[in-house]
């Protein structure tokens, strides 16, 4: 029997190069005669900019130059708006994206002013202390619903008000059956801000060789392609021209694929300037400013139900934070518009959110990019719900689950994809019962808990589920080449920064090819390798890189089959590839080498027959028609120190529907990296502005994120659901791991405190705020 690599839980193959050191990221980049970079920032959040004298610092010794926006001439443009409006029929939308460097008014704390080019970084920070500004303060615009005021400051002096895009999809007729409702429950829900922050800054080195004509960038970037071709068209320049390397990175969580940047605009523009290289690398208190946001929402929501529990439907408005500039289009608040259904029947849904400009650094998607903020909601109000009607909370889920047979199921919504949200396939029973069963849940419910609580330790349950929406598209493309010596070389688009696609690419590759992973080279991020794609992003990786691979990997498999046919004289059909052979079947001393066939393909001297392609190689691309829905429910047991507040996660549960699995191992390491930053969101991390638009906590002294000691060991299992939508039947399993986790904190801290009035409608918690909270209740103990 052939050897199966696909589903295997193979280690990775890019792991001893990272252990070793001999894995490239962009602060490794070290060229002759290379100037370094440093950006003044705004102080302020809200200002005009009067005048820049940069006089003193052009005298600062080791400064070759100091650029302001001026400076930049014509290249001075607001970036692209990277997602346009999805075509929803009552959108509002006001376009107003970030610049290269600040002019006439400053928008942000952090916002880039200035540059300075020196031969060291430390130079060019010193001489950035020499620039000196006019500058005229304004009342800085931080509160959500203060924004919309009439009174407000305006962010963008061009606009009437701070809106910056108003929105209502609906599906059903919400009024109508809010008024035949035998139950109703309302609140306000509020997530709040948090920032990625990845184990590597951003940076970006750029080299101009003014001979060759050619430019050369290495950027922290989840999307090479798209930042290679805007490049090329700011500067004037050919895509062939322009490449760029997006290395190893050292996560990216979706900040990273944020375009453009004002470090990704101005580098390779003062590179292509001075004829000399350019390094930047941003720093971490940099980090705090620069690079961008999430979170901050306020909902106000309603859930309409029967007696028994049976949701009729769901209102939801809400505001959204976008920051000051708004590059990144409605993706986050229409994927918080979206998720908000989750796994259940909802007939009918009235959603209505504003985005709001702020004097506070730009939002774009972080790992879970606005679904965990909906899921939030519909959690919450299913766990309200249960406790209202005395309906146990794993029971209330399974009455609304939708059914096997309600697939592929429309929302008659329209998601991020610009699609219809249709659900491609699911089965949401057996993941409940398999997390209540390795939770023990009833035994805990019923016997465990009550005897721990009789010693006064304060322990609760949690359990919640969710859909994540995956794999969009348009698309993706891969090259699947075989070389003489038999090696394989597999080239795609897509960035990596620790999804483990090196392996999980080359399983799918080695299933259709019989060769061992380890002869499978497999390059990623490099325009130069492979020039088609749109990046890394929305758990997309497997889904559409994956699968573009597959067809590549397949239309060399029939290639392979046909010339070893050929030259054992033998049918097709009759063939074995493995080992990196394809023999007869029984017969495995008959057999020819990879290596010899691509060497018989690719003759340098002879005829070949009219219409035959030399080599073994061949490239192919995916598009999916929609994205895939995976799923799953998460559950947990904490202990709270009654005293302190302080959390314990006693063990944690994650139950996940991903479609078919192409490497359990790797897929049990993303959950484990999504709970962990789930666990931040929920509990730790928050990003606190004062009235002044100041961040308050832009240090890891201040802004807490969880270490190994407060991350527990995830126990995972699936169940697989595979999707119809491609033929490898995967789905995105990418930000699974944090989606749930806030709502998941909230029931299982409310459950450990049942002896108070407590009700969590706020992310993320922490002990000081379970201290306010319980005040508030009042002193609500047994």
């Amino acid at each position: 029997m052939a050897t199966r690599y696909f589903g295997e839980p193979i280690k990775r193959n890019e792991d001893p190069r990272l252990l070793k050191g001999e894995a490239l990221f962009v602060d490794d980049v070290h060229l002759p005669e290379m100037l370094h970079a440093a950006f003044l920032r705004s102080d302020y959040a809200h200002a005009r900019l009067k005048g820049i004298d940069v006089s003193a610092a052009l005298e600062h010794e080791g400064v070759v130059a100091v650029y302001t926006a001026d400076d930049l001439g014509d290249y001075w443009q607001p970036g692209p708006l990277l997602v346009p409006p999805p075509p929803v029929e009552r959108l509002t939308f006001h376009q107003r994206t970030q610049v290269p460097l600040a002019k006439d008014k400053l928008r942000h704390v952090g916002e880039p002013i200035a540059v300075v080019v020196a031969t060291s970084r430390y130079i060019a920070e010193d001489a950035l202390q020499d620039i000196e500004l006019d500058v005229e303060p304004l009342t800085p615009v931080v509160g959500l619903e203060s924004a919309l005021e009439s009174d407000a400051a305006l962010v963008h002096d061009g606009l009437d008000s701070n809106l910056a895009a108003h929105v209502i999809q609906e599906k059903g007729d919400y009024a109508a059956i809010r008024a035949k409702a035998e139950v109703l429950i309302k609140r306000q829900f509020v997530y709040d801000h948090g920032a990625a922050a990845a184990m590597e800054n951003r940076g970006v080195v750029a080299d101009w060789d003014s001979k060759a004509q050619q430019l050369k960038i290495w950027d922290t970037t989840q999307a090479p392609i798209p930042i290679r071709n805007g490049l090329a068209a700011m500067l004037g320049l050919s895509e062939s021209q322009v490449q760029v390397i997006a290395p190893f990175l050292g996560g990216g969580f979706g900040p990273k694929i944020m375009m453009f940047y004002p470090e990704e605009v101005v580098v390779p523009w003062i590179a292509k300037q001075l004829g000399r290289p350019v390094k930047w690398i941003e720093d971490r208190q940099e980090n705090f400013f620069a690079t961008t946001h999430e979170r901050s929402q306020i909902h106000d929501s309603e859930i309409a139900l029967s007696k028994d529990g049976r949701i009729l439907g769901v209102s939801d408005t809400f505001l959204h934070d976008t920051g000051a500039y708004a590059p990144y289009g409605l993706t986050v608040p229409i994927n918080s518009q979206c998720t908000l259904l989750g796994p259940y029947d909802v007939p009918h849904y009235y959603s209505e959110f504003k985005a709001v400009f702020t004097n506070t650094v730009i939002v774009t998607p972080y790992r879970g990019a606005g679904r965990q903020h909906g899921v939030f909601v519909m959690e919450r109000l299913l766990d309200i719900a249960a406790k209202e009607l005395a309906i146990d909370r794993v029971e209330i889920r399974k009455r609304n689950y939708l059914k096997p047979d309600q697939f592929p199921h429309n929302h008659e919504i329209i998601y991020q994809d610009f699609a219809p949200l249709i659900y491609d396939s699911g089965n949401y029973l057996p993941a409940l019962e398999r997390a209540a069963e390795m939770i023990d849940y009833d035994n805990f419910i019923k016997t465990e808990q009550p005897q721990l609580m009789k010693q006064g330790k304060c322990v609760g349950l949690g359990i919640v589920s969710y859909v994540e929406g995956t794999g969009i598209g348009p698309y993706e493309g891969a090259r699947v080449k075989v070389d003489a010596s038999g090696k394989i070389n597999v080239a795609t688009g897509v960035g990596t920064q620790g999804q483990g696609h090196f392996t999980s690419f080359a399983q799918i590759v080695a299933e259709q090819l019989g060769v061992d992973i380890e002869h499978i080279r497999v390059v990623t991020g490099d325009t130069s390798e492979f020039g088609w794609g749109c990046g890394t992003f929305a758990s997309r990786g497997a889904v559409v890189a994956g699968n573009a691979i597959h067809a590549a990997a397949v239309r060399v498999r029939k290639k392979v089959l046909k010339h070893a046919s050929e030259h054992l004289e033998a049918a097709e059909e009759d063939l074995v590839l493995e080992g990196g052979k394809a023999f007869v079947k029984d017969v495995p001393t008959k057999s020819v080498s990879l290596g010899e066939l691509a060497q018989m393909s690719n003759p340098l001297r002879g005829a070949v027959k009219p219409g035959s392609e030399p080599g073994l190689e061949a490239t192919d691309y995916f598009g999916p028609e929609r994205g895939a829905t995976a799923s799953g429910v998460h559950a947990m047991i904490v202990e709270i120190d009654p005293e302190t507040m302080m959390l314990e996660i006693k063990k944690y549960i994650v139950v996940h529907d991903c479609g078919k699995v192409i490497n359990p191992m790797i897929l049990e390491g993303q959950i484990q990296g999504g709970v962990a930053q789930g666990i931040g969101n929920a509990f730790y991390e928050e990003l606190v502005y004062d009235d002044d638009g100041q961040l308050t906590n832009a240090s890891f002294m201040d802004y807490l994120i969880p270490t190994a000691n407060d991350v527990p060991t995830v126990e995972s299992d699936h169940v697989e659901t595979p999707s119809p939508l491609n033929p490898l039947g995967v789905k995105g399993a990418g930000e699974a791991g944090a989606i749930p986790v806030g709502p998941l904190f909230a029931q299982a801290i409310e459950d450990a405190l049942s002896g108070f009035n407590l009700e969590i409608l706020k992310i993320p918690v922490s002990p000081g705020k379970l201290f306010e909270l319980l005040q508030e209740s009042g002193d609500g103990a047994q």
